[in-house]
């Protein structure tokens, strides 16, 4: 017998058919004789709907009213999933993030996990082994009291969290693909799904671009060692593909050099031409747009001939441009830039892959292959298990075609 905490995301409970046939993947592991634990999203299109009544009350709303408003789409389909479980003959009752108690930061619309006790589930497991089914994306402030919300995508960070402090042997992580694929399969119709990927490996994935999981839910699955899968919820509920599993590294057998390709649309890039070479640029640049909360990801810093100026060029999230673009222009007496330039159409294109530490000239073959291509690369940053290019956007799936091949993963 086994632990487990089984997530359905918004497309897997969009209905309440579909909320009855994800009922049945629970009802298959309660009848292997399993502890489970569910933890259920929003329906499909609730939660933009809830947010758009908040906009319309008011255009600058409460965010703590906000949260009290969003958290009660996933309360609708705990609720609804424990009926139907019930109506299955199983013993089963809805937890909402309070209750369970999921204790979260102040932070209204992105508070981060603080801790989770998971006393009065494992009680019901132990009573009459009774099924969990917990409102995802949500828990409380232990201080306020206040409802707190984790932010989009924050069902699975709860999953991962809940498994974690629930000591449970594995999340399932269900949704609408049937695992974690070297490469999105709409573009490169030869990638191929993973049978395991490593938590690092699946951290850069989600971070770059992967749309699989959310980036903090792979963060709690790696710190807490919980081995997490990636399901299909429309698989045959009796006879389900076996997903990927997330886990240690040590527990993959063979690992190649290059894991996966991840791409990402939304990047801007901005170069400040001519910048003032001295101590401090950097610090005025950067500074006020980590004040203004804008993550800067790649940067590149070309120093001229005569060592008095330089071009700095990096990049930020698209919606953040505009934004970031204004907050600079206000700041040209500070920096002393002679002209600000940026860019929209660019995409940037990682290869993932841990065994990249112990091969050398990895990135340099993508290089080349890229340029056989006649694909300009305008900026390029590494790490111990990654290397990222930005590149033109209409080159997005050339590129990722490119290097799909390049590491032998259309063979994978």
């Amino acid at each position: 017998m086994a632990r487990l905490v089984m997530k359905f995301g918004g497309t897997s409970v969009a209905t309440v058919e579909r909320i009855k046939n994800a009922a049945r993947h629970v009802k298959r592991e309660f009848d292997a004789g399993h502890e489970v634990a569910v933890v259920v999203s929003a329906m499909s299109g609730k939660t933009n709907e809830l947010v758009g009544w908040c906009k319309e009350a008011a255009p600058m709303f409460d965010q703590a009213e906000y949260d009290t408003v969003v958290a009660s789409g996933e309360q609708v389909t705990s609720g609804l999933m424990a009926i139907v479980l019930q109506e299955m003959g199983l013993p089963a009752r809805s937890w909402q993030g309070w209750q369970i108690p999921l204790y979260g930061s102040d932070a209204h619309g992105s508070a981060r996990i603080e801790s989770v006790d998971g006393a009065g589930i494992l009680a019901g497991f132990d009573r009459s082994r009774e099924i969990a089914v917990c409102s995802g994306f949500q828990g409380v402030n232990p201080r306020t009291h206040r409802i707190v919300t984790l932010g989009r995508g924050g069902s699975d960070t709860s999953a991962v969290a809940l498994a974690a402090g629930l000591k449970a042997d594995r999340c399932d992580i269900y949704t609408d693909v049937d695992g974690v694929y070297t490469t999105d399969p709409r573009v490169v119709p030869k990638a191929k799904r993973m049978d395991k990927v490593s938590f690092e490996e699946m951290l850069e994935m989600a971070s770059l671009g992967s749309k699989v999981l959310q980036v903090r839910s792979v963060e709690i699955a790696m710190t807490q060692r919980v081995p997490t899968y990636v399901r299909s919820s429309f698989d045959d509920p009796e006879n389900p593909n076996p997903g990927t599993l997330i886990c240690d590294e040590d527990d993959i057998v063979e690992q190649q050099i290059v894991t996966g390709i991840a791409f990402s649309r939304d990047e801007a890039q901005i170069t400040l031409r001519r910048v003032a070479d001295k101590p401090g640029v950097a610090a005025a640049i950067f500074g006020p747009l980590a004040d203004a909360n804008i993550n800067v990801d790649m940067i590149i810093q070309v120093v001229s001939d005569d060592q008095a100026t330089t071009d700095i060029t990096f990049t930020v999230p698209t919606a953040d441009y505009e934004r970031a673009r204004t907050l600079l222009e206000s700041k040209h007496d500070v920096i002393s830039y002679q002209e600000i330039q940026g860019a929209t159409d660019v995409v940037k294109i990682s290869a993932i892959g841990v065994g990249m530490r112990s091969h050398a000239g990895v990135a340099a073959r993508a290089f080349r292959a890229l340029a056989e291509k006649g694909i300009n690369i305008r900026a390029i940053t590494t790490s111990e298990i990654k290397f990222s290019v930005l590149i033109d956007s209409a080159y997005t799936e050339l590129a990722v075609r490119t290097l799909h091949s390049l590491y032998g993963l259309d063979a994978a």
